[in-house]
């Protein structure tokens, strides 16, 4: 059953066309999560479906009723904001309850459904507290509070943890996945940040200069991004590329250095074209282990970073930045020369021209 539905959407902002005939569909009970980057169009498209914004063209429907033209609180969708915009003279309590009131939903409907939300987000003992006596975390929990308490089927969240600092946006995370376990709701969810993004979604829609660029599961995008733009920005670090062309079909060469493909698997691999070959880094093995790999070269560690659990290694392949992700107790210094190897089935590769992968 089809929750949300957008329909050749477009949204202008006079000559500047800031959505362009997209198109989605979004079941009931998924988790959707829309990435990309600052002024994509990620929030913009979030606002059009919670009535913010009027669209210039298209059509919206939420549970299959046609909410294109109506009123934000005619939409039956629950949103929270990047700010939490609550209240700072009224209880917690107050905050939550204020809509309702606002709505003259009935007191004792009123009161089960405050303490049904402040069970789920285990905020019982905040309740006579006031905003100023909050942290951010818990702020950032009655402002999703505020938007469960109305008891509708679509929740929007637009970079909700993005003013909190890194464990707590780690610790609400988790929080949130742990809702929609509970709630079983539809929920769009727009963030920049892609760990939010690959932890949180069902699907994600990674969007570019208005447009979704690719939409599916995270595992599909992170292990067969449809272009070079999505590969680059899904994963951390980022996605190695070695500037090259394919001289015979299945053969990568950049420089005297030559990859047999393998078992890649081609959606249309051209021959003699110049072509991108994206490699992960956490994919790469290093010492007597790559020697077992289909491909092995011998580089040198130009930067090293310890991360704790893991250690960044910076080096180059025919003068090109490649990076390599090993074990953090791993042993490798600055000038060290290693042996890396791993297996091309593993890489993406996109045509130059287009940065399509082939």
């Amino acid at each position: 059953m089809t929750s949300v539905s957008i329909k050749n959407l477009d949204l202008n902002f006079g000559s500047v066309k800031v959505l362009k005939q997209l198109n989605l569909e979004i079941d009931h009970g998924e988790f959707l999560v829309l990435l990309g980057a600052s002024g994509c169009g990620k929030s913009t498209l979030l606002n059009c479906i919670a009535g913010l914004l009027e669209v210039s063209d298209g059509q919206i429907h939420i549970n299959d009723k046609n909410v294109t033209w109506e009123e934000p609180s005619d939409r039956g969708i629950g949103m929270v904001f990047q700010s939490y915009a609550l209240y700072p003279q009224m209880t917690v309590k107050g905050n939550l309850s204020f809509g309702l009131k606002n709505a003259r939903v009935p007191k004792d409907e009123i009161e089960s459904r405050v303490a049904r939300a402040a069970e789920i987000l285990q905020i019982e003992p905040l309740l006579h507290r006031k905003p100023a006596a909050l942290s951010g975390g818990q702020r950032q929990r009655v402002a999703i509070g505020r938007a469960l308490v109305r008891d509708v089927d679509v929740f929007l969240f637009d970079e909700p943890l993005s003013n909190l600092d890194a464990k707590l946006r780690a610790d609400l995370r988790v929080e949130i996945k742990r809702l929609h376990q509970k709630l079983h709701n539809t929920m769009i969810y727009v963030t920049h940040d892609q760990v939010e993004a690959m932890t949180l979604a069902d699907r994600i829609a990674i969007m570019k200069e208005g447009l979704i660029q690719q939409l599916d599961s995270p595992a599909e995008i992170y292990n067969r991004p449809v272009n070079k733009y999505v590969a680059d920005f899904i994963g951390s670090p980022s996605m190695n590329f070695l500037d090259g062309d394919m001289s015979t079909k299945g053969k990568f060469k950049t420089g005297g250095t030559e990859i047999d493909l393998g078992n890649y698997e081609f959606v249309d691999g051209p021959i003699g074209a110049p072509v991108w070959f994206g490699f992960r880094p956490e994919h790469v093995i290093v010492g007597e282990a790559a020697t077992s790999q289909p491909f092995s070269t011998k580089v040198v560690a130009e930067i090293v970073e310890p991360m704790g659990s893991d250690t960044l290694v910076w080096t180059s392949i025919e003068n090109q930045p490649f990076r390599v992700r090993v074990d953090g107790q791993a042993s490798i210094k600055t000038g060290d020369e290693f042996l890396l190897g791993f297996d091309p089935a593993r890489a993406s590769i996109f045509d130059k021209e287009n940065e399509l992968r082939v």
